[in-house]
């Protein structure tokens, strides 16, 4: 496969500040576990743009309604997505920017892996 400079690491004032440690890299590997379900990716991207409830959810990720409830009550226990009542309705939201950033960093990298294949005749 051939790499873009796009696809090169970050700059140095990117990365991590100090040597992460067993915990570090547990908890990382558990969340990249927990972004490798396509559904639980399409739902994390769909609560970047915004909160939103399980109805709405589920018509962007084209997943069935209990897929979608039990990929969020997944993601609610890992401490990935908040969740407020308004009404009857429970909204879902993302913990934080890092998650946000992470997300897009993933779909980043699926983009240029896509966009630099090389053509086949």
């Amino acid at each position: 496969m051939r790499m873009s400079a796009r696809m090169h690491l970050s700059a140095a004032h990117d990365a991590h500040p100090r040597s992460p440690g067993e915990e570090q890299f547990a908890l990382a590997a558990e969340l990249l576990g927990l972004l490798g379900d396509r559904t639980r990716l399409a739902l994390l991207h769909a609560l970047a743009g915004g909160e939103a409830d399980v109805t709405t959810l589920t018509e962007t990720c084209g997943a069935a309604r209990p897929a979608v409830s039990q990929h969020l009550a997944r993601l609610r226990l890992a401490g990935l997505v908040n969740t407020r009542k308004q009404g009857r309705r429970v909204i879902y939201s993302l913990r934080d920017g890092h998650l946000r950033r992470l997300v897009d960093e993933a779909l980043n990298v699926a983009d240029h892996r896509l966009t630099d294949r090389p053509v086949h005749d």
